[in-house]
């Protein structure tokens, strides 16, 4: 009897071991089961490694970016086009992680829980994917950054959240990869997104940022002077150096001008922490989420309670330790522009099988204050400022351009600089914000403005 119990007491614990085991089975696959279909060894979606089958990716105008023609995966015709879609489509090895071939993978080759691949089998590739992005205008993009070592551009529609360019440099061609690209220093990086995955020195670009924390936080900002005489001395440490001797100048003229002294000034005034939840209020500190599945790197704001005034200084002007992705600062230029809200981004437009259904996207648009509308609007009157008397509305001809340049120093080489120039279209037909980075580029109004002034001419006069 002893021996009938222990045989049902061993099978009883079988039985349970089984149930759980299938049903840790099931529940692996229903949640990783496209992960291992994705393994690099599987013959019906992968030839050495690289992905083969796959469904179609276009722009927003139809373009082919990419498809699987006889079992092989082919890009556009244009060389420019290979090039200048390279980081928003991706690579077919993954390289490029923040691409939509690796980040949708799975999607584009139309797996599913209950057939699998079979979608591939049958037909040779899996959905088609229409991205945001135009083609046409992120041609031009490229081919205003090929006279430089590094840089990007992005353009959004700052009422809908759609990317329609997305430009990283250096880039390669995906249909002839370089033999030499991780040992040639001019491919330093070519695998990177700098518009996501970029951090970098934000220059006078962060004077937005104090400017907005400025409006918030001192009553009289606007009824301010300051005097600049080429430099503000805080009293101890460094001296922060400014870009011209200003004179006396308002808090608007400030802002035009970019002077150093004021805005260290201003800034010393406000002290770090109200500069440090500023920054972190307006999303600069933040991940960047695009389409939801696509983050850009996360900034940093090195300021805290106690730092010196020199230091808090060096921060204000966009020089302290403070790093920035691009796309966080195009964001902010959209949440200005759109009464102080910042929509979510999207890369991709739309899903389709083969069958021409559409298959349902998870992306959902949704609104986040960044600030409030009052100071929002006060911040657009300055930014347009800048353009009318800073940089000349004739050299955006038509645009109706609000923007903020920034000449970030990352050494003792002025064409060490990066340059940056930020903001947005004014415009209810052309609702575009931008943000164009160009790494040892010099001066940012004169770098990198004209790429902008490029890239939004072609995009409005399509």
């Amino acid at each position: 009897m002893k021996m009938i119990t222990r045989r049902g007491l061993f099978l009883l614990i079988l039985i349970v071991a089984f149930v759980f085991g299938l049903g840790f089975l099931t529940y692996s696959f229903l949640n990783d089961g496209s992960k291992w279909v994705m393994q690099p060894y599987n013959s019906n979606i992968y030839h050495n490694g690289e992905l083969i089958a796959a469904g179609k990716i276009t722009d927003c105008n139809d373009r082919v970016l990419a498809e699987t023609v006889d079992g092989k995966r082919v890009y556009n015709d244009s060389l420019t086009t290979r090039k200048s879609t390279l980081h928003a489509v991706g690579d077919t090895k993954g390289f490029i992680s923040t691409g939509v071939q690796s980040v949708y993978k799975s999607k584009l080759i139309g797996y599913n829980t209950l057939s699998g691949i079979n979608t591939i089998k049958r037909n040779g590739s899996g959905n088609d994917m229409e991205l945001t992005i135009d083609a046409d205008v992120c041609d031009v993009a490229y081919d205003a950054l090929s006279d430089y070592k590094a840089g990007c551009v992005g353009v959004v529609n700052y009422k809908t959240g759609d990317i329609v360019c997305m430009v990283s440099t250096p880039s390669y061609d995906v249909s002839n990869k370089p033999a030499d690209i991780d040992t040639n220093e001019y491919y330093s990086g070519a695998y990177i997104n700098r518009l996501l995955s970029g951090l970098y020195t934000p220059g006078s670009t962060f004077k937005i940022v104090t400017s907005i924390c400025a409006i918030e936080n001192i009553p009289d900002i606007y009824e301010r002077k300051f005097k600049c005489e080429g430099e503000y001395d805080p009293g101890e440490g460094t001296p922060i150096e400014c870009n011209a001797y200003h004179g006396t100048v308002t808090f608007k003229q400030a802002l035009a001008k970019s002077c150093n002294s004021a805005f260290a000034q201003i800034a010393i005034e406000l002290g770090a922490e109200k500069l440090a939840d500023t920054a972190k209020q307006l999303g600069l500190t933040s991940v960047v989420s695009v389409s939801g599945d696509i983050s850009s790197s996360q900034g940093r704001f090195f300021l805290e309670k106690g730092d010196a005034d020199d230091y808090i200084g060096w921060t204000g002007i966009g020089q302290g330790d403070t790093l920035i992705s691009p796309i966080a600062m195009m964001r902010l230029a959209g949440a200005i522009a759109n009464d102080g809200k910042a929509v979510s981004y999207n890369l991709v437009n739309s899903f389709m099988n083969k069958a021409g259904k559409a298959l349902e996207l998870d992306f959902v648009n949704r609104e986040t204050q960044l600030l409030s509308s009052e100071t929002a609007q006060k911040m657009k009157d300055m930014l347009r400022y800048n353009v009318k008397e800073q940089y000349g509305d004739y050299n955006f001809d038509g645009l109706n351009l609000c923007a903020k340049s920034g000449t970030a120093q990352i050494d003792d080489n002025d064409y060490h600089n990066t340059a940056w120039f930020a903001g947005f279209m004014d415009d209810e037909d052309n609702p575009y914000a931008f943000v164009v980075l160009v790494e040892y580029g010099n001066s940012g109004s004169q770098t990198a403005g004209p790429i902008a002034n490029r890239v939004l001419q072609a995009l409005v006069n399509k």
